[in-house]
This record gives C-alpha cells, structure tokens and sequence, in this order.
C-alpha cells in the first residue's frame, strides 16, 4: 500500500489506497471567476475567505489555492493567499500554479507538508520543479502529458507517468510523494475519456503504486446537467483505484456520490461517516409516543 501524507502545521491528510478519498476543494481559483480575480488583484480576500468556509463546512479535507491572474503580481498573490488562508484553517493545501516563482513563493510561506500542483513530463518542467518539491519537502501533482501534448491513448500516458515517478526518483522524492494526474478530457468531445481514465487509475496503482487526482468537473464540460455525470464519474474513478480529486464540495451530488462509493470500497468502516451524516434523527419523543401508540393498540385487541 501507498500512503501520500500531507500536512499544515497542525493537521495531516493522508491519501492511500485503502483510506477514504481524499476531497481537494477547488474554488480557491480565478480561473474563469472575474471577480474573484479582480478581487485577488486588488488585495480583497473577502471572496477568498468566504470560500474556504464554505468548502470545509460542505466536507473538503484539502484545499486547493490557486492565484492565476493575467497581468498580476502571481508569486506575490499566492503567497499572500496562502498565509490568509492557512491562518483560516488547519487543513493541508494544494499550492497550484504554471509559474515556478509562484510555486515557490507560495513553497516558502506554508507551514507543513503541501501538496504542489504541478508538474509534467516536460523537461523543463522537470528540471525546475522537481527541486523544488525536494527543496521544501512536498508531495507534487504529476500530470501524464508531455512536449508531445495530451496522448489518447493510454499507454502513452502511463509511460509519462512512470518516466515522472522515475524523474523524481533521482531527485530523492519517493513514489509515495507522486500523486499521478491520468487527465480526465470532456467526455463530449472525447467518447472514451472515462475509460481512458478508469484503466489508467487501476494499472497506476497496480503497476506504479503511486496515489492519484484528477479535476473531476473537466469529464462533464459542455454538457447539461454536469453535477450528474460528475457525480457518477467519481463512483467509477473510485471503483478503478482513484483516490483524490481537485472537485467543488459545494455540489452535493458528488460529495454524496465520493461517500456512498467510500462505503462500496470498504473505506468507511462500520458504514459511520455515512450514517453520521444521513441517519434522520426522529423528532423529540416521538419514539415514546410510537410506542405508546403500539401499547395502546394491543390493549384494544386483547379487550376485543
């Protein structure tokens, strides 16, 4: 088994094969968020701080923070976003950018074991952000596409895999710090994207033993009623082996989906997160009035 711990200063998450999967809260992005993004730049964090709440209290045992703004200040951004939203909560984080000066700008002010989001099998990539996972001690995001781009077939995405696992390797990061991104393409434009996926999750943990994540939302993009096919998407990933996802929290459909699969696996022992979060409590003394209700009613039979 592989184990991949994360940890804040005060908290460790820990992804595995036989644990319940991991939620990675994803709303923490500007990405296609405007105003979120002129907030961020402008040094509102109100919009942040309202997110993170959120997340944790719909279930997020990570979160993922990400500053990516056009024409911005990247580094300087994220990092002040990661020391706002470290002094909010103690769950780890995913610290996400393209840019290495963010990366580690972001590396330097976290407190704890982060989770960097990431790298590919580009050299350049490679050669720059691979020391700087070993540099602060981290676990990294390895996302299986390459100079070549995004293959369809997916033995290619494999071999990128394991030639990032090997990579890292000769940095002195271990396997278990190699969180391997499969790719989840729109299923609309690509039919076989989800089968694509589910084998690449089973042989990554067969074959590499290496943890993995996805960003869920992208298998629905461009359809109706995507919390729907996220929804069961992440059933199926679970089932072939996926144990993490960059997700909204905030739809209930995939966080109902990621526990009831939790409690197919075998991760949720006794079934008790499932029953603690849904077991419908009666209302007060109604157990005693049923009952009396049932006393009274086998005394009326009796004087019949």
């Amino acid at each position: 088994m592989t184990d991949t711990v994360i940890s804040s200063h005060k908290k460790e998450v820990v992804i595995g094969f036989e644990r319940p999967f991991v939620v990675i809260g994803e709303r923490i992005n500007p990405t296609g968020r405007k105003l979120l993004a002129a907030e961020m730049a402008a040094g509102d964090f109100s919009r942040v701080i309202s997110d993170v709440q959120a997340q944790l209290e719909a279930g997020a045992h990570m979160l993922d923070v990400n500053a990516g703004i056009p024409l911005a200040d990247e580094p300087a951004i994220l990092a002040e976003t990661v020391k706002l939203v470290q002094s909010l909560t103690d769950v780890p984080l995913s610290i996400d950018s393209s840019i290495v000066a963010a990366l580690e700008a972001g590396l330097s002010v976290y407190k704890g074991k982060a989770l960097v989001n990431s790298v590919t099998g580009e050299e350049d990539r490679l050669e720059t952000v691979l020391p700087l996972v070993k540099k602060y001690g981290a676990a990294v995001v390895a996302i299986s596409n390459d100079e070549t781009g995004i293959s369809q077939d997916p033995n290619v995405r494999f071999e990128i895999a394991r030639k990032i696992v090997n990579r890292a390797a000769d940095y002195g990061i271990p396997a278990c710090d190699v969180v391997v991104d499969p790719l989840v393409m729109p299923i609309g434009a690509v039919p076989t994207s989800g089968r694509q996926v589910f084998e690449l999750c089973h042989r990554l943990q067969k074959e590499l033993k290496v943890n993995t994540t996805c960003g869920a939302s992208n298998v629905s993009f461009g359809l109706p009623n995507r919390n729907g096919v996220n929804a069961a998407f992440m059933s199926m990933a679970i089932a072939s082996g996926m144990t993490s996802a960059i997700t909204n929290p905030l739809h209930t459909e995939i966080m109902t989906a990621i526990m009831g699969a939790d409690v197919l696996m075998g991760h949720d022992q006794d079934c008790m997160r499932w029953i603690r979060k849904f077991r419908e409590v009666p209302p007060a003394g109604a157990d005693g009035v049923e009952a009396r209700g049932r006393r009274e009613t086998r005394r009326r039979r009796v004087e019949a």
